[in-house]
């Protein structure tokens, strides 16, 4: 098949920010999660697909299965809904006080 590129597990973006790796980011409606250090505008391999412990904010519990967002403002996972871009689906529970949480990326690119 002449037309196939790769599977897509990994893209190359340019990073939005200055980014260290296993840190989240989105570029449009892609989010992924850094896989090595890279300064703002290098660009990064970027994993769209798998289990992550990712920063989440802080005075929120999740449940197990519940829809994960991403707040880019904030940099981090919430479950509020707002602006924030679907990512995935807590694989754990977290505490109100936790400052990161399981994520099993949705792969999916939504607006």
């Amino acid at each position: 098949m002449k037309n196939f590129l790769q599977e897509g597990r990994t893209i190359t973006l340019p990073a939005p920010y200055a980014l260290t790796s296993g840190q989240g980011l989105l570029v449009g409606s892609i989010f992924g999660v850094a896989s090595a250090d890279a300064a703002i505008s290098a660009d990064v391999e970027t994993l769209l697909e798998g289990v992550f412990t990712l920063t989440k904010a802080t005075g929120a519990a999740w449940t197990q299965g519940q829809l994960i967002y991403w707040d880019n403002a904030a940099r981090n996972c919430t479950t509020t809904v707002a602006t924030n871009k679907l990512i995935g689906v807590a694989t754990a529970a977290a505490l109100t006080g936790d400052t990161v949480g399981n994520v099993r990326l949705n792969n999916a690119f939504i607006s």
